[in-house]
């Protein structure tokens, strides 16, 4: 069981966690190179969640969703 946590670990540290490694290496040798990167990455969060929302306000606006209280069989 043990090696399965020790797996968990590896994956994340050795793995999926190394570019955060990276953009806190490049924070330490230059403050405004790190911040530049954090912002492309914020702002193109920013442009996902406005375009997200464009699509459900386009899809809210087609009215072919049912609505009504028995729409759902858990209701």
């Amino acid at each position: 069981m043990k090696d399965f946590f020790y797996a968990i670990q590896d994956l994340f540290v050795d793995t999926l966690l190394v570019p955060m490694d990276a953009l806190r290496a490049l924070e330490l040798e230059n403050w405004f190179a790190a911040s530049t990167i954090s912002w492309i990455f914020a702002i193109i969060g920013l442009v996902a969640m406005v375009y997200w929302m464009l699509q459900l306000k386009k899809y809210s606006d087609n009215d072919e969703e049912d609505k009504s209280i028995s729409a759902h069989s858990y209701l």
